[in-house]
């Protein structure tokens, strides 16, 4: 089984988390600074070759309410760019609250406030992965 890519695409990053091969645990990767679309796409191809991914599931944000604002349009099409350019499928998943949790569980971590913004991208794509997996095992 071809291993899944979590993506939390933020303005200046994106975080990056992975599957293990069989599709049940997410694991961080990565926490890419934003530079342009070429070189972020260059550093996820890596990855991706890195992996042997098959699937990539982007992180949506959505408003509480369940519409989708600006920023879950820019995820919206980030995912569709990124389904052109790598030839991968591409979904996107319902990310509400995950930066949140992943936040609290730093802090309860007792996670200084720097290594919190060094990791929370990376973190917020492992919880958007692993909700994905879990839907999908049931």
């Amino acid at each position: 089984m071809a291993r899944i890519l979590g993506l939390d695409v933020g303005e200046k990053t994106i975080g990056v988390a992975v599957s293990d091969e069989l599709g049940w645990t997410a694991q961080g990767v990565e926490t890419i600074r934003r530079q342009s679309k070429e070189k972020d796409l260059a550093r996820l191809k890596e990855w991706i070759q890195y992996y042997q991914v098959g699937e990539i599931v982007v992180g949506l944000p959505k408003n509480m309410n369940g519409t989708i604002g600006a920023r879950g349009e820019s995820c919206q099409a980030f995912a569709r760019w990124l389904e052109e350019r790598t030839g991968l499928p591409v979904r996107l998943w319902d990310e509400r609250l995950t930066t949140m949790a992943a936040e609290r569980m730093l802090i309860t971590a007792d996670v200084s406030r720097q290594k919190r913004k060094n990791v929370i991208d990376k973190m917020a794509a492992t919880l958007i992965l692993q909700g994905y997996l879990d839907a999908k095992s049931r």
